[in-house]
């Protein structure tokens, strides 16, 4: 049975970045070691400081996008 992951990870200073994946620990690795180009890399994101887990892509996928759309107060409530 696969399962999925909706992460948020923070910078020091106070960056997020949200994203899907179906390894956690691969994933959050990867941005420690800077292996993915862009956002994270730049901002130098890489404290994983939420994640939930799901049984359906489609379910972290939706999850993902209410989390987008949260202000920034509530996003900081995680942190």
């Amino acid at each position: 049975m696969k399962q999925y992951y909706v992460y948020i990870l923070s910078s020091y200073t106070r960056a997020l970045y949200i994203g899907v994946t179906n390894n956690i620990k691969r994933r959050v690795v990867e941005h420690k070691e800077k292996r993915i180009e862009g956002f994270t890399k730049k901002y130098n994101v890489d404290r994983l400081v939420y994640f939930d887990t799901f049984r359906e892509v489609d379910d972290a996928l939706v999850r993902e996008k209410q989390l987008k759309k949260w202000s920034r107060k509530n996003k900081d409530r995680i942190n």
